[in-house]
């Protein structure tokens, strides 16, 4: 699709990714990553005895799962983009935590499509991410994107 075939979506969902597994190896390796090895995400003994039952997954680590849930997502692509970068987030709020084995998937909302520059595009887009079988979200966010075509 163009851009400005995808600016005339703005105000409907434009996407939904595919289920993803947020298992405890994953969350482990996100601990080893960033160096945060709150017993909440990695001992699971020591998270029996929180009220989650069990460990969960970093907020960042669902976070940082935006890019990963895009790509498996049936959003459209933009014909001939050179780039697209990560401009920025705005509003994230963690609403409720992800246990460890759960599933998470990604619907995006298209909320602004703007050409800054010729051939430069900013897109900002609502996203929520639903835990697998729960009634609240894991987090919602509004994340902007800029594409260079």
């Amino acid at each position: 699709m163009s851009p400005q075939d995808i600016a005339a979506k703005v105000g409907e969902v434009i996407g939904t990714s595919e289920w993803a597994e947020m298992s405890q190896e994953r969350i482990n390796q996100f601990a080893d990553a960033t160096g945060d090895h709150q017993f909440i995400h990695i001992n699971e003994e020591a998270a029996k005895m929180t009220p989650f039952g069990g460990t969960i997954a970093h907020g960042f680590l669902t976070l940082s799962m935006i890019p990963y849930l895009s790509a498996e997502s049936n959003m459209p692509r933009m014909e001939g983009i050179k780039m697209g970068v990560n401009y920025g987030g705005n509003k994230t709020r963690f609403i409720a935590p992800v246990r460890s084995g759960k599933r998470i998937r990604g619907h995006w909302k298209l909320t602004e499509m703007v050409e800054k520059r010729p051939g430069q595009w900013q897109q900002t887009c609502e996203i929520t991410i639903e835990i697998e079988g729960e009634d609240k979200p894991a987090l919602i966010c509004e994340w902007i994107t800029m594409f260079f075509v």
